[in-house]
């Protein structure tokens, strides 16, 4: 059995302060990358294991809005805002809200001369900003982590898939939904939401009347239950979600042939048959390529019991719909907490403690903000009642202005 790298005493290592601390990032995401990354500005090195054998980012999802009160701070703190800023898509920020049968609700077009708040990036292309300013001997591909093994004095060793070991001062689950990480913390598990996704592709190029009525953002279309859900990519395509509640195993029992895609694309216009002619190509006009999702959560509020030398980020720690827009950006915020705690204490567990508490605080309202969303769009009256949200937001903002 190989060891990756000669491992100290918990003591010795200690005593060689902090820098020398060793620490493991389990999952090479936009939450392990920045926290790497921030740690690799202050002079501490620590080492993402990731599980694919290359860096599998750019086919993990769509497009993402970046917040300035959490992912943009983590760019900040990273020092790669200026780069962020150069190539993000504040027009992305247009957004169209309707119902079934297109009446529209809501048809707003950002405005080029002045940047909002939650500018676009694609998945692939920020995970590519933080490994171009990472050491290339901080990340490692093909590591599958099995389990990580508390020792005596705090560490833990890590077993990995492809036989090697390490043992470290702290690893931190940033592996998402089914963290193997998590479970050294609680029994906790990800829980079904209700709702079931099938996500497909158009190629905005090839359907000029459909890039248009997309615009250059996000659709909203929602109607009893059902949602279509498009957002326009950086790379031209128009990345789609066709949403409904259903039983946690109708994937498994509705028949649908997914790797079929002419047949499973026929079998979900016949469940929107009723929607709109132009909300419906969003399905009729999709490449061959659908993949079913079921939306899973964990428990809102989730907190842990604080253990030595471990800690989560990211949806291992606080995993929610995505109906408050802030997975990506809890887990940068999450990262630029973290490594913040690391960096000003001297003490692994005393960084966990400054830690763990704040991060507690800020996802836990996220995670009841996305839940209500998620009641909300899909629910009864659900475009209505969103544009009616819209609008309060609207007003406080604007008052909060003056």
């Amino acid at each position: 059995m190989t060891i990756t790298t000669p491992t100290p005493s918990n003591e010795t290592t200690r005593k060689q302060g902090r820098k020398n601390r060793r620490i493991a990032i389990i999952g090479g995401g936009p939450g392990g990358l920045t926290l790497a990354l921030i740690l690799q500005k202050h002079g501490i090195s620590a080492v993402v294991y990731e599980r694919e054998p290359a860096d599998a980012n750019g086919q993990r999802g769509g497009s993402l809005d970046i917040h300035e009160d959490s992912g943009q701070l983590a760019l900040k703190e990273a020092g790669l805002y200026e780069q962020f800023d150069a190539i993000a898509r504040y027009e992305g920020e247009d957004f169209r809200l309707t119902d079934k049968s297109g009446k529209l609700y809501m048809d707003e077009t950002a405005d080029e001369e002045e940047k909002g708040g939650r500018p676009e990036i694609d998945r692939g292309t920020l995970c590519g900003l933080l490994l171009n300013a990472l050491e290339p001997d901080r990340i490692r591909y093909g590591f599958k982590l099995l389990e990580a093994v508390p020792l005596a004095d705090g560490t833990h060793e890590l077993r990995f898939e492809n036989g090697e070991r390490d043992v470290v001062d702290l690893v931190v689950g940033a592996d998402g939904a089914f963290s193997r990480v998590r479970p050294l913390l609680t029994e906790a598990g990800p829980e079904y939401s209700g709702l079931t996704m099938i996500e497909l592709n158009v190629d905005a190029a090839a359907h000029p009347g459909l890039a248009a009525f997309n615009k250059r953002g996000k659709v909203f279309a929602l109607d009893e239950g059902q949602a279509i859900l498009a957002q326009l990519n950086g790379n031209g395509s128009i990345k789609v979600y066709a949403s409904f509640r259903a039983a946690r195993d109708w994937l498994d029992t509705c028949g649908i042939p997914f790797d079929r895609p002419a047949e499973a694309k026929r079998a979900l216009l016949e469940r929107f048959g009723d929607w709109d002619g132009m909300l419906r190509n969003y399905i009729a006009l999709a490449e061959d390529l659908l993949l079913p999702r079921r939306i899973y959560m964990l428990p809102i509020g989730l907190r842990w019991e604080r253990k030595p030398g471990v800690t989560l980020i990211g949806d291992a720690a606080h995993l929610m719909s995505p109906f408050a827009g802030e997975g990506v950006n809890l887990a940068m915020r999450d990262a630029m907490e973290l490594a913040l705690a690391i960096v000003r204490h001297e003490d692994i567990d005393a960084a966990i403690a400054a830690y763990e508490p704040v991060m507690y605080a800020y996802s836990s309202q996220s995670a009841e903000d996305s839940n209500g969303n998620l009641k909300l769009m899909f629910g009864d009256e659900a475009a209505p009642r969103l544009k009616a949200l819209f609008d309060r937001l609207h007003a406080m903002f604007g008052e909060a202005e003056h």
